[in-house]
């Protein structure tokens, strides 16, 4: 620590919120620090739905600002990291008992126009008896608006935040929780579970669902917000459509259940609203797992059964207590809860969508002499060279083309997948040579690379949150089936 005799800015939590604000405080010149408990993005952030969106259903309850605000920022994520975020269409299908055609029409003609695009296409209508898409539905749903949002892989975006701002000076330990702290003399003094301490003018708590354990318990503040949490489970099953567009179905209780491809052969469904007390150890319900297969079955022709199911995962999502609003109706904005007896804030709320102007808006507001800095910026391996075409994804399959290209002395569907979860870092590893394939899936330059890199430190952190190999347990079987994207 002989390089932060005392930080400027200690960040409680290394999910998307703690290490985008990480990352914008540290490219402005600050000393920054994050202490996880556990592993970058091992919390809500790796058990997300996965979608860079505006919130199409928000529109329902007057949030304008809000959808504005993150199809903004849907573009401009697209465009930081064309290697782990892609567009993506979405199929609304026209069901009986749904909502009427105008007013859906209303709504999408909305989307559309909130905000400026430049990385995904306008909203079109479709025949789904002869779209490929529709092959795998009942024969009653015949149209569907198409409209685009977009693709993250959540646990990655994470992992490169975190990187993009130890590259800026930010000290990141994982697997390092605050276990005591005291306030003096204008300073905290941070004690570890390992022993290190830490001393800091300014403490951001963005410990996600459990910012308010963390508020109450280890800042101790009088003035620890209240949270809803509720719990979003999701199933990953076979592969249910030909095509690569997603669906966005309407539930009867007014929600949306979204079936998305998840490469070649899986798709993933979510996501559920059930309230919990507790944001540990967050595992789908029997009743949650019935009512996602319901959900799906209710459109297939082919229905899914439990046998399908490839692999299931829940995640915790933190609400602004709102009193007498529903899950649905509560606020997916964010809040900061400037405590009043010290330099702390608690962030709650926000999504992954929106985790770049979370982060700018606070440091801004904690230190307004410093620059934002992160609109335009790219993250680690998503600088691709202009290749001619426009859009950030289409310009990074021209280059992905080329890479396959360039290394015909490899599996092409080694290259895509590699390009895939490293981008531009890709070439080098090629360039240098990937060493032994383990029975992982894994090469040892990746294995190497995510180490010493993106703070991976066990097994389960490169197969589940770095790479998601461990979606497959066939070893080297696993190359051509975990291409996130076809290119």
């Amino acid at each position: 620590m002989a390089a932060f005799p005392i930080l400027d800015l200690l960040v409680i939590g290394g999910g998307v919120n703690g290490t985008g604000i990480a990352r914008d405080a540290a490219g402005r010149g600050l000393k920054v620090a994050l202490l996880e408990s556990g592993d970058l993005g091992s919390g809500t952030s790796s058990a997300s739905t996965k979608l860079v969106h505006g919130g199409l259903r928000y529109l329902q309850f007057g949030e304008f600002a809000l959808v504005r605000k993150a199809l903004v920022e849907r573009d401009r994520l697209l465009r930081a990291a064309p290697h782990i975020a892609w567009p993506q269409a979405f199929l609304l299908p026209l069901m009986p008992g749904g909502r009427p055609r105008w007013m859906l029409r209303m709504g999408l003609f909305l989307y559309d126009h909130l905000a400026p695009r430049h990385e995904v296409e306008g909203t079109s209508l479709v025949d789904l008896r002869s779209h490929p898409a529709g092959g795998a539905l009942k024969p009653s749903l015949q149209r569907a608006y198409r409209y685009w949002d977009g693709w993250v892989d959540d646990a990655r975006l994470v992992a490169l935040l975190a990187r993009d701002a130890a590259v800026r000076g930010a000290l990141i330990l994982t697997r390092e929780a605050a276990a005591a702290l005291a306030f003096r003399d204008g300073s905290f003094a941070v004690t570890t579970v390992t022993g290190r301490q830490l001393f800091a003018r300014r403490i951001v708590n963005a410990a996600g669902p459990w910012a308010e354990r963390v508020a109450r318990d280890l800042l101790g503040a009088a003035d620890a917000p209240r949270l809803r949490l509720v719990q979003g489970a999701h199933l990953v099953t076979r592969r249910v459509n030909a095509s690569d567009d997603a669906l966005t179905l309407q539930r009867p209780e007014g929600r949306v259940l979204f079936i998305l491809p998840w490469g070649p052969q899986l798709s993933l469904i979510g996501t559920t609203e059930t309230p919990v007390t507790s944001p540990d150890a967050p595992a789908i319900t029997a009743g949650e797992e019935a009512e996602l297969l319901a959900g799906a079955n209710a459109v297939l022709k082919t229905p899914l059964s439990p046998a399908d199911i490839r692999h299931r995962f829940a995640g915790i999502r933190p609400l602004v207590l709102e009193e007498g609003k529903s899950d649905s109706e509560t606020t997916r904005d964010w809040r900061f809860i400037h405590h009043q007896a010290f330099p702390a804030t608690t962030v709650v709320g926000g999504k992954i969508t929106t985790f770049r102007a979370l982060a700018e808006a606070l440091v801004s507001a904690l230190y307004p002499g410093t620059s934002p800095w992160t609109a335009s910026a790219v993250l680690p391996g998503g600088a691709i060279p202009p290749m001619g075409p426009t859009g950030a994804r289409a310009n990074f399959e021209a280059w992905c083309a080329l890479l396959v290209r360039r290394f015909q002395d490899h599996d092409p569907r080694i290259v895509r997948r590699l390009a895939n979860l490293y981008g531009s870092e890709a070439e080098g590893m090629l360039e240098s040579g990937l060493g032994a394939l383990t029975e992982d899936g894994l090469f040892e330059a990746e294995i190497a690379h995510l180490s010493a890199h993106e703070f991976a430190r066990t097994r389960d952190d490169m197969l589940w949150r770095r790479t998601r190999m461990g979606l497959e347990q066939n070893g080297p079987a696993i190359l051509a089936r975990t291409i996130p994207h076809p290119v």
